[in-house]
């Protein structure tokens, strides 16, 4: 299972899915949702956090979470 921690800078990928309880809901809010497409930026040294853009929004989230979302590569 590829999941956003897989990602290596540059890579796009689509969101299949989650579990809804290990997900934030501000994540949900920010674009963080099934078929929507995701953009690894960056990676702070020890791939902790991560930066993303999904759907245009920029958001920075920790490996432990990454970890929880499921992708597909594009």
């Amino acid at each position: 299972m590829l999941t956003i921690a897989n990602l290596q800078k540059g890579e796009r990928a689509i969101i299949k899915g989650f579990s809804i309880e290990s997900v934030p809901l501000k994540l949900l809010e920010m674009g963080c949702l099934p078929g929507n497409e995701v953009h690894l930026v960056q990676q702070a040294p020890f791939r902790d956090p991560l930066y993303l853009n999904i759907n245009g929004s920029h958001l920075a989230i920790r490996k432990e979470t990454a970890e929880q979302i499921e992708i597909e590569l594009i």
